[in-house]
């Protein structure tokens, strides 16, 4: 596809088939994904790709420590709660979800199962999970890398008929994920992005979340006009 169509038409896929992904599909993806530009092309990145029973044993580690109320366990800083514009527009796109999945706003048992859905990794067959180097852990620069590096491969992916979704919950006990997916130590957990093949049936899969206006990111300055 043209980049304007993949950037337009590409949807966070929450509901998966489990049909399997062929390794050699996700070698594809990520030979395009790494084309994108890097500070001074220092390349920061590493990508784990993790599927089968490693993956269930991920899974059900993360869920078993949250749903015990075990702290998260992030190896960077966390975001905190969101306030004002942003947690208005992360209100909006959970109401989008919920409004899709047929979940009440006030039925927490239901959002409560929509949230292990996310710390599951939305039982997609794939997970990637994104690492840089430890020595950069200070390097804002190199966050901002392997963010680049990730946007081209959900952006592969579609063009593949895959979809993904970028997932912080799929980490949230990094420690688990360390285990299983053998990451060495000189390297840091910073997020993970499951992928596979849409549920057809999934009707959260299809919400358009909004975007802002252009005039309310841009200002431009010398500009005549």
């Amino acid at each position: 596809m043209e980049y304007e169509q993949l950037a337009r038409q590409r949807r966070s896929i929450r509901g998966y088939k489990p049909d399997p992904v062929p390794r050699a599909v996700i070698d594809e993806i990520v030979g395009v994904a790494k084309q994108c530009p890097s500070s001074m092309n220092t390349q920061p990145w590493h990508l784990h790709v993790v599927t089968g029973e490693p993956l269930e044993r991920i899974r059900d580690g993360n869920t078993e420590k949250m749903m015990a109320g075990a702290p998260p366990d992030r190896e960077i800083l966390s975001h905190g709660r969101y306030e004002g514009d942003h947690r208005e527009r992360q209100k909006r796109v959970a109401g989008q979800l919920f409004e899709a999945a047929g979940i009440g706003w006030d039925d927490k048992d239901q959002r409560r199962d929509w949230a292990m859905r996310g710390f599951r990794q939305f039982d997609a067959p794939v997970s990637v999970i994104g690492c840089i180097d430890r020595d950069l852990l200070q390097s804002t620069v190199a966050y901002f890398d392997l963010g680049q590096l990730v946007y081209g491969m959900v952006l592969a992916a579609y063009d593949r008929g895959l979809g993904a979704v970028i997932n912080g919950q799929g980490i949230s006990q990094s420690s688990v994920v360390r285990e299983h997916a053998n990451i060495p130590d000189d390297q840091i957990i910073v997020i993970t992005v499951a992928m596979g093949y849409p549920a057809d049936d999934f009707p959260a899969n299809d919400v358009e979340s909004e975007r802002r206006g252009t005039d309310d990111i841009v200002t431009y300055v010398g500009f005549d006009d």
